[in-house]
């Protein structure tokens, strides 16, 4: 019941991750326009991986597409790329866990292939939440750098007396929302792959292999083919010859001069 349970909990909160990370992805305020010091309040900029708008204060929103790739800075490409990875890693760990998912029965599939699946799908929630979670801190540090540098160039005029007008853009509420997801998927693979070893049958049967000793000693004579047992010995056939000097088998073993006359 335990690992039902786990391996149900484990799914949802990775379902919930996944979805924030498609989220985050399609949002555009990963990056909005810092409003502390600025004179100029009337445009409000935000941009995001897929394209940059700009509010006004009468309420109108323009937002452009970015139309090139190779014109596009080498990091904002690199988070694209993570995000997108984790993405439709997630995809497919949520496919394979809905058929791993120990309340489902499909046809003759064990407790083994359930639990194969399980950590594998635990694994690809894994992936997908380390991609969101460094896609989100790869955009973070370049904003970090952007600012700092920008906060720099301000004050560059008349020794630093004159404060020039430039645009300087802080955290949007993307990268909070992808920072959350992350880790819920990241929670939600390491749950899956902790209720995988609760899956996987445990095998108590030993395989060995039994030795009967023999019990029959077989003895080749060259008046035939005799059996005895070693268990006790079978003195109904044997006859004394010599005055019990030798027996029956040995006379036929060893013949003597007066078998020839």
């Amino acid at each position: 019941m335990a690992v039902t349970a786990c391996q149900g909990l484990g799914f949802m909160v990775s379902l919930i991750g996944i979805a924030g990370i498609i989220a985050a992805t399609c949002m555009d305020q990963w990056s909005t326009q810092d409003l502390y010091n600025n004179p100029v309040t009337a445009v409000f900029n935000y941009q995001g991986l897929w394209r940059s708008c700009v509010r006004e204060s009468s309420g109108f929103t323009e937002c452009r597409g970015y139309f090139t790739l190779l014109g596009l800075p080498a990091m904002l490409q690199a988070v694209r790329a993570l995000m997108v990875v984790g993405i439709v890693l997630g995809a497919i760990g949520l496919l394979v866990s809905i058929f791993a998912l120990k309340c489902i029965r499909i046809g003759s599939m064990g407790d083994s292939a359930k639990a194969n699946m399980t950590l594998t799908s635990g694994i690809m929630f894994i992936i997908s939440g380390i991609c969101a979670i460094a896609g989100v801190s790869v955009f973070a540090n370049m904003l970090v750098t952007n600012f700092w540098m920008s906060t720099a160039n301000m004050y560059t005029g008349m020794g630093g007396m004159v404060q020039t007008v430039q645009t300087r853009y802080t955290f949007g509420s993307a990268l909070f929302v992808g920072w959350v997801a992350g880790g819920l998927t990241l929670i939600g693979g390491v749950m899956m792959c902790i209720a995988c070893r609760g899956l996987a049958p445990e095998d108590t049967s030993y395989k060995a292999v039994s030795y009967h000793a023999s019990g029959h000693n077989v003895a080749y004579k060259p008046g035939g083919f005799k059996v005895g047992t070693s268990f006790g010995s079978n003195t109904k056939n044997k006859r004394i010859y010599d005055g019990g000097a030798r027996t029956e088998d040995e006379v036929q073993s060893h013949p003597s001069k007066y078998d020839y006359v």
